[in-house]
C-alpha cells in the first residue's frame, strides 16, 4: 500500500519538498533554490531531481505547486511535463498561490488568501465544490508584482538612488542600503546590474525595508504602506469577483508578512483581521495530495501535519 504523499511548494527564491504519511508524521523534506522558470534556466532538471529524491518512499500522490503555472502556456506545459517524467505516483501541477490558499484555509469556508513573497499574487474562491477560483495579480515583475518583496526592494533602490544623485534627501535609508550590501555610494548600479538572479537578490531587501520600518524610519515606513495599500487592493478585488460584498475574510502567506506591521496595514485597509493560515504552502500541497489519494485529512491530520512542518 501507498501510504505517503509529496508536497512540493517553489517561488521565486526557495523550494520545499516534503512526504508525509496518514498519520501526518512528516518523512522527508528537503529545501533548494527557487524554481523560477523565467529566472532559473535549470529548473526542469533541478525539479526533476527533487522530485526523484523522494521516490524511495511509497507515493500514492503528488502536489506540486510552481511559480508561473497557469499564467505562461509553454512553460505550464513544460511544468507538468517534468513532473510527470519524475514520479510514478498521479501528480498534479498546481500555482504555487493556489497550494498557499490550500494551506490557508484547508477547505474551510470562502476567502482570499495574498501572498507576496518575490512576487504577489492573491487567490480567491468560495471553496466550495465545484466552486470557480479567481486570481488577481501576479502579472510578473516587468508590470505587476505591487506589493511583493521584489517590489519593495525596487523602491528602496529607487529611493537609494536618487538620494544619491540629489533628486531626493534620504541619507539614513541610503546609508542603512549601501552599509547592508557593503558597498560604497559609486558601486550601487555595479552591485544591481552584475547580479546573476537579479529578481531574488532585489526581493532579498524587503527583509531590511521591512526591519528599518519596524525601527522607524520614515522613508522606509512609506514604502511598506504604499505596499500595503496594493496588496489590500488585491484582496478587495478578488472577493468582489467571487460575488460576495462586505468587508473580506483573508490569510496570507509569503515572507513580506514576516513582521506583523505588514499585516496590521492590511487589516486597517480590510476592515477585518487576517486569519492565520491552518498551513503553510507546503501544507497546502500535501493536504491536496492526501484529498487526491482519497484519504480523510481531517483536523486532527493538519494539526498533526502542522507540528511536523
Amino acid at each position: 500500500m501507498n501510504d505517503c504523499v509529496l508536497g512540493l511548494d517553489s517561488g521565486g527564491s526557495k523550494t520545499l519538498v516534503a512526504v508525509a504519511d496518514r498519520q501526518g508524521r512528516v518523512l522527508h523534506r528537503e529545501t533548494a533554490a527557487g524554481l523560477d522558470p523565467i529566472a532559473n534556466p535549470q529548473w526542469s532538471a533541478q525539479l526533476h531531481a527533487l522530485l526523484q529524491a523522494a521516490t524511495r518512499l511509497p507515493l500514492a500522490a503528488a502536489v506540486v505547486g510552481l511559480p508561473m503555472h497557469g499564467e505562461l502556456t509553454r512553460c505550464s506545459i513544460a511544468q507538468r511535463d517534468t513532473a510527470q517524467r519524475a514520479l510514478l505516483c498521479p501528480v498534479l501541477v498546481e500555482n504555487d498561490v493556489r497550494i498557499a490558499f490550500d494551506g490557508a484555509f484547508a477547505g474551510q469556508g470562502a476567502g482570499v488568501l495574498i501572498l507576496a513573497g518575490t512576487g504577489s499574487m492573491a487567490w480567491a474562491s468560495r471553496n466550495q465544490p465545484g466552486a470557480e477560483h479567481v486570481r488577481v495579480g501576479g502579472w510578473g515583475d516587468v508590470f505587476g508584482d505591487e506589493g511583493s518583496a521584489y517590489w519593495i526592494g525596487c523602491q528602496v533602490l529607487t529611493l537609494a538612488s536618487r538620494s544619491l544623485d540629489g533628486r531626493a534627501y534620504q541619507p539614513d535609508l541610503t546609508r542603512a542600503l549601501l552599509e547592508h550590501l557593503g558597498l560604497g555610494p559609486g558601486q550601487l548600479a555595479d552591485w544591481v546590474y552584475g547580479l546573476a538572479n537579479r529578481r531574488a537578490a532585489i526581493a532579498a531587501l524587503a527583509e531590511c525595508v521591512s526591519a528599518w520600518a519596524v525601527a522607524g524610519d520614515a522613508a522606509a515606513l512609506a514604502v511598506m504602506d504604499e505596499a500595503a495599500t496594493h496588496l489590500a487592493a488585491h484582496i478587495d478585488t478578488a472577493w468582489r469577483q467571487i460575488g460576495l460584498s462586505g468587508p473580506a475574510t483573508w490569510s496570507y502567506a509569503g515572507g513580506v508578512f514576516a513582521h506583523t506591521p505588514m499585516i496590521d496595514g492590511i487589516r486597517r485597509r480590510i476592515g477585518t483581521a487576517a486569519c492565520p493560515p491552518r498551513l503553510p504552502p507546503i501544507g497546502g500541497a500535501l493536504w491536496r495530495a492526501a484529498h487526491n489519494a482519497g484519504w480523510n485529512p481531517d483536523q486532527r491530520w493538519i494539526e498533526q501535519l502542522s507540528l511536523n512542518l
